[in-house]
């Protein structure tokens, strides 16, 4: 099989494997336990959490662990949203935000609180003057994804943290599909919260960080929590920690010399859709784009045949987040950049990742030019 699904999720390494065994062996012991062991386990979960803070320019307080992107993105929301309901109860975010984000702004309108959906421009993009004129005197917390996960398109987090500084509201980010592919640096970009997720990093799977500025109020979801120092319940998993760590570090080392290669496949990939594919559309933005995210429609036809019709060639690729695909609902991001309904349902989004090769592309580029 030929895999271009790296945005669902990605193998763990050798090396990330061989990182989690041995610490299994090693930290096995309850990082809150007060015997020796414990201590030990305590220490390299402290190094891990210190590590993160480095990666992202944070405070080491302010790293917490998970056990994924959508659990970092819902408790970050929810214990800062309520520790600081007193300010105002209107947020704001995005039509085209993660399922794990999106929909729990809609179950937060339930509970009394109003939320602005803000849509992208034809290109994908956030425009920061639309989060500007939807901020009121009861506005508290903005939430915008880093990079969409279905087109791989990047928004201007810079811009938008300087704007919610100056407003005073908190700035949440959803860096899932980011770290390790862009620059992310929190007290330059002034963000308040942002998640991140190993099984995106050639990490473990069911292991994720999130990281929330110790200077702004959150409150506990659940009362009397002691682990990851009241955030999240539940006995620490310090294998996954370190070896998640050690795959963020991997991430962040080769991000520069990553972005050449997916830039180099992806014009590969570009060049021979437009030579040997008579009707298909790329949906990207030309100025910020992450170059491995590739989201396409060919020859009009619904993205599920296609993904089928690649899947019975033997290729791996799917018709948007993994996390919205089960639904078989269109597409949000086309939605929200004008598309209609039809034309969301015909997203198919192509991946690549460390394994990718140009004999990959022209295997799938063969397929897609029998289909269309």
């Amino acid at each position: 099989m030929i895999y271009l699904d790296y945005a669902a999720t990605t193998p763990i390494s050798d090396d990330a494997l061989f990182v989690y065994n041995e610490a299994s062996k090693k930290y096995f012991a309850n990082a809150s336990s007060l015997h020796e062991l414990g201590t030990k386990a305590n220490e390299a979960l402290e190094a891990s959490r210190m590590s993160w803070a480095q990666m992202i320019n944070g405070e080491k307080e302010g790293i917490y662990f998970t056990s994924g992107g959508t659990e970092s993105n819902q408790l970050a929301l929810l214990s800062i949203i309520e520790g600081n309901k007193h300010r105002g109860n209107h947020l704001i975010t995005t039509k085209t935000e993660h399922s794990s984000v999106y929909h729990l702004f809609k179950k937060l309108e339930t509970e009394g609180f109003r939320v602005t959906y803000i849509d992208v421009n034809e290109d994908g993009i956030i425009n920061v003057n639309d989060i500007e004129r939807a901020i009121t005197s009861d506005t508290i917390l903005v939430s915008i994804q880093y990079v969409n996960g279905e087109i791989g398109t990047i928004n201007p987090i810079a811009e938008i943290g300087a704007l919610l500084e100056t407003k005073k509201v908190m700035f949440h980010t959803d860096c899932v599909q980011a770290f390790g592919n862009v620059l992310i640096d929190v007290k330059r970009f002034t963000i308040d919260s942002l998640s991140v997720s190993s099984h995106k990093l050639y990490g473990p799977k069911g292991i994720g960080m999130c990281f929330i500025n110790p200077r702004i109020e959150w409150k506990s979801q659940i009362p009397h929590t002691s682990h990851e120092y009241g955030f999240r319940p539940g006995t620490v998993d310090v294998p996954a920690i370190l070896s998640f760590t050690f795959a963020g570090q991997q991430a962040e080392k080769h991000r520069n010399e990553n972005k050449e290669k997916y830039s180099t496949l992806r014009q590969e990939l570009l060049f021979r859709l437009q030579r040997d594919v008579k009707d298909y559309e790329v949906y990207e933005s030309k100025i910020n784009q992450l170059p491995q995210i590739v989201g396409l429609s060919v020859g009009g036809l619904q993205g599920q045949y296609i993904m089928l019709k690649c899947n019975e060639n033997s290729i791996c690729v799917s018709t948007g987040s993994a996390c919205q695909v089960g639904q078989q609902e269109p597409s949000r991001m086309l939605l929200s950049m004008g598309k209609s309904r039809d034309e969301a349902n015909q997203l198919v989004r192509v991946t690549l990742g460390k394994t990718t090769t140009i004999a990959d592309i022209e295997q799938l580029v063969q397929v897609l030019q029998q289909i269309s």
